[in-house]
């Protein structure tokens, strides 16, 4: 495990988009999907990550709480599946189901989706408004495995609100911290 922090995304970034398939109806899922919402969250997550599992109870929740709201919510998991079967998408499909995910959980099997949002670490977040341009980028809240902190969701949860409300999101945002993107080997990105 490589302890690796977000990018931090340059505030305004316009959504990349994407077309990947859901893990367990193996539907395209793509920015389309969500054009009837006032906020999008992409996260990107995985199975294995202990940094993921940590948290995966309060992002089912996220699901179940925004549901049927004006927040639509995807999770992407781009970790090379061949050396971390765990996060294969059968394996995926397994976490969903579990979980009882409210929300896609899709593939990025070429890792260009990762890349195209800088992603560096699971778990990673992304909070865009209407206009899908960057409200938010970075940590769930301040609880990691390691230092007996509740699990809250209180940075992301506040950004959502706020960007529900058409309020003014802080610029003070504090990095998702994780583990590493597993990038297939030669497909390793140069964030700068």
């Amino acid at each position: 495990m490589v302890l690796t922090a977000s990018t931090m995304l340059s505030l305004g970034t316009k959504a990349p988009d994407f077309y990947l398939p859901e893990v367990g109806s193996g539907e395209i899922i793509s920015l389309a999907n969500f054009a009837n919402k006032k906020a999008l969250l992409v996260m990107f997550i995985c199975r294995h990550c202990p940094f993921v599992n940590h948290i995966q109870t309060e992002l089912a929740q996220l699901g179940k709480d925004y549901f049927n709201t004006d927040l639509g919510i995807i999770g992407i998991s781009a970790n090379d599946a061949k050396n971390y079967p765990n996060d294969a998408p059968e394996s995926l499909k397994e976490m969903s189901t579990e979980l009882e995910f409210k929300f896609p959980l899709c593939y990025d099997e070429t890792q260009a989706i990762a890349k195209a949002y800088t992603a560096a670490c699971t778990p990673d977040f992304f909070l865009f408004d209407q206009e899908r341009r960057l409200v938010y980028r970075g940590e769930l809240d301040d609880s990691r495995p390691s230092n007996n902190k509740p699990v809250t969701g209180a940075d992301l949860r506040a950004a959502i609100e706020a960007v529900l409300a058409d309020q003014a999101i802080t610029n003070e945002q504090q990095p998702s911290i994780g583990c590493n993107i597993k990038w297939k080997s030669g497909n390793e990105p140069n964030y700068q």
